[in-house]
This record gives C-alpha cells, sequence and structure tokens, in this order.
C-alpha cells in the first residue's frame, strides 16, 4: 500500500474514532444547569485538536455535527436533526469544529516552546480555543435563541467556566500522554492528492 493511501487511512480512523468519542461524551448525561446542560462534548473537542492538530480535529467534529444533523442521536441528551439548530446550545454545537483548528493550531504553535512545559501549553491552547470560540458562540446563541441581552447570555455561559477549566486540564494530560507515545501525530501533515 503506498504511504499517501495508509496516511490517509489513517486520518481517516482518527477523524472517525474522534467523533465517536465526542458522540460518546455529550451522550454522558449532563448535568442542567439553566437551558444548556453541561456535558463532556468540550472535552472530546478540546482532544480532537490537541491530539489529532488542527484540520483532522477540525475534521472530526464537522463530522460529529455532520451524522448528528443527519438523524443520528449523538447530541447531549439523545438529540438529533435540524431541530436542534433552535435549541439554546446551537452556538456551542456550531463552534465545535472551530474550537478544535484554534486548540490544534493553539498546541502547535506553543508546542515548540520549552518542552519541559509542554503540559501547560496544551492546556492553554484547549482553554485558549474554549474561551476564544466556543464561549463567545454559545453567548451569541443563548441570545440569538431565548432573545436575551449580553449580561444574561453571559450570566448562563459563566456557569460553564470551572468545567471548562477542569476538562482542559484532563484534555491537556490526555494529549499529553498520547503524544509521548505517537510523538508523530501532531505533527505538520501535508494532504495527499488522490
Amino acid at each position: 500500500m503506498p504511504t499517501g493511501t495508509r496516511s490517509s487511512t489513517a486520518d481517516l480512523a482518527y477523524i472517525a474514532v474522534f467523533a465517536a468519542l465526542i458522540a460518546v461524551f455529550s451522550l454522558v448525561p449532563g448535568v442542567p444547569i439553566g437551558p444548556v446542560p453541561i456535558t463532556l462534548q468540550t472535552l472530546g473537542v478540546a482532544l480532537a485538536g490537541l491530539v489529532l492538530g488542527p484540520w483532522r480535529g477540525f475534521a472530526a467534529t464537522a463530522l460529529y455535527l455532520l451524522v448528528g444533523f443527519a438523524g443520528l442521536p449523538v447530541f447531549a441528551g439523545g438529540a438529533s436533526g435540524l431541530g436542534v439548530l433552535g435549541k439554546p446550545s446551537i452556538g456551542y454545537l456550531l463552534s465545535f469544529p472551530f474550537a478544535a483548528l484554534v486548540a490544534g493550531l493553539l498546541a502547535r504553535w506553543l508546542g515548540g516552546r520549552n518542552p519541559r512545559l509542554r503540559f501547560l501549553w496544551l492546556f492553554l491552547a484547549g482553554l485558549g480555543a474554549s474561551f476564544l470560540i466556543v464561549h463567545p458562540a454559545g453567548i451569541a446563541g443563548l441570545m440569538l435563541i431565548l432573545h436575551i441581552d449580553f449580561a444574561k447570555a453571559l450570566a448562563i455561559d459563566l456557569a460553564f467556566w470551572p468545567g471548562d477549566v477542569a476538562k482542559n486540564l484532563v484534555a491537556a494530560a490526555i494529549a499529553l500522554a498520547v503524544h509521548k507515545a505517537f510523538p508523530a501525530l501532531l505533527a505538520q501533515r501535508v494532504p495527499v492528492a488522490a
């Protein structure tokens, strides 16, 4: 099997596995607080970017959304279909591919710095993606769907911050262990033409 085909096959497998991982994390019973439950979805999103890198992480989270919108019950609480576009969580959901992309980019950029601080860099990459992408998009979705102002949406969103810090600590620890075992996994990949 040519090397390009082998790495394309491996990339597809990684993408599918991480899409399934996010689905499993979203189906773990969430903690209901307000209009959007706390789930482990963002842990899976952070892991996709931190472990797979920006483009495969983006693809894994986009695949997760695609199968959910197509009707498989992979969203929080077993929800599926295009009806989730009208739910308060839609801003969070639609941000996932971009959050994985940013986490992966930040992990690559920060990863070249002091290797002894790699855990810190991975944590900051995941947390940065969460606070730069997921939370602003989630707040926008809350404002749009619930017809509330920024202050009320921010108050709802603040409940997710401590959990996101904890989930990104876990994601950084897992990503660090994976990258120690498979150092080339996050390396820059050049897409192979078919």
